[in-house]
């Protein structure tokens, strides 16, 4: 699928990201079609793939958790169209920072970001852009002593709960 719009034609920095979803998201017609809840999975679709920039559509329930992870080398951002989403910021010593982020609500950040995300409303709906586009991801986990890990995947990988 490809956009109606087109991105310029170079790596864009984390607000042209936040500009571009936020754009995209007073277009419904060009992702509302591919709206979907699949039986409590989280649902997501490829909107647009270049050089320079990838957008996601992604739909949630509140089972769906992304599990910590960051986006490698890119920046992002995400609007939420839809529902709600949590994201959570891991914080040592403390609790994590968590935030409700409500529909026709968006953020960025760039590579140094490490979050999860989990869906916050019965059915949500967010779209999701980033630059360069993804290649690999970092998924992070805790084993039983509290050691966090970090493991490079893939960004066709489904991210969860590790």
């Amino acid at each position: 699928m490809s956009l109606t719009y087109s991105p310029p034609d170079r790596t864009l920095g984390k607000h042209e990201l936040r500009e571009l979803v936020d754009a995209l998201a007073a277009r419904p017609g060009e992702w509302a079609h591919l709206v979907e809840f699949p039986g409590g999975r989280r649902h997501y679709v490829s909107l647009h793939r270049d050089e320079n920039v990838d957008v996601w559509l992604l739909c949630w329930v509140p089972e769906n958790d992304t599990g910590w992870h960051d986006h490698d080398v890119s920046s992002g951002a995400v609007r939420v169209v839809d529902g709600a989403l949590t994201e959570c910021n891991p914080r040592l010593g403390g609790a994590h920072v968590e935030t409700v982020v409500p529909a026709g609500t968006s953020f960025c950040f760039g590579p140094d970001h490490i979050h999860r995300l989990v869906g916050a409303a019965a059915r949500s709906v967010s779209i999701h852009a980033y630059s360069p586009p993804l290649v690999r991801l970092g998924q992070y986990s805790f084993d039983d002593h509290g050691v966090m890990r970090r493991v490079p995947v893939d960004y066709t990988e489904e991210l969860r709960v590790a």
